[in-house]
């Protein structure tokens, strides 16, 4: 990847609704080039998807949580398990196994609070193998980005 590559990757990561003749000019390409980086890196699997990114609260969905697991038993299998159980809820946008205190941490995006009630319901009763989550709720965001440093 060379450093034209990464302009154009650090421009779409900002908005991937640019033309492909908008994103020639600012790299300093012709639009054809352009367009053969762009689905040389796409076929790299350097870039996965193009998505459109919400704006939460106009979206429905302006409470964001953040619950952190201990499971009661640590194997993979389990944690896997909890992972895979925790991706089938619509409310959770990402579920991760981590390190330290805690076995896994989910981020949430939800409506209110009766939608929190009713998915922690599912997700940590008894035969889920949850010994203990805490939940904490963003008060403000200092910073959001799907964007990844090249």
């Amino acid at each position: 990847m060379d450093r034209i590559d990464k302009k154009l990757l650090t421009l779409l990561q900002q908005d991937a609704s640019r033309t492909n003749a908008d994103l020639a000019a600012e790299v300093g390409l012709s639009p054809s080039s352009c367009l053969r980086r762009i689905r040389r890196l796409n076929a790299a699997g350097v870039i996965e998807r193009v998505v459109a990114v919400l704006n939460p609260a106009k979206a429905g969905r302006s409470v964001k949580a953040i619950i952190t697991v201990e499971l009661e038993r640590h194997g993979e299998q389990y944690v896997r398990r909890f992972l895979d159980m925790a991706a089938k809820e619509p409310a959770v946008t990402q579920a991760y196994s981590v390190s330290g205190a805690t076995d896994a941490l989910l981020m949430l995006r939800l409506k209110d609070m009766e939608e929190l009630d009713a998915l922690t319901e599912r997700l940590f009763r008894e035969e889920s193998n949850v010994a203990r989550y805490y939940t904490t709720f963003v008060i403000r965001t200092g910073k959001d980005t799907t964007e990844i440093p090249i």
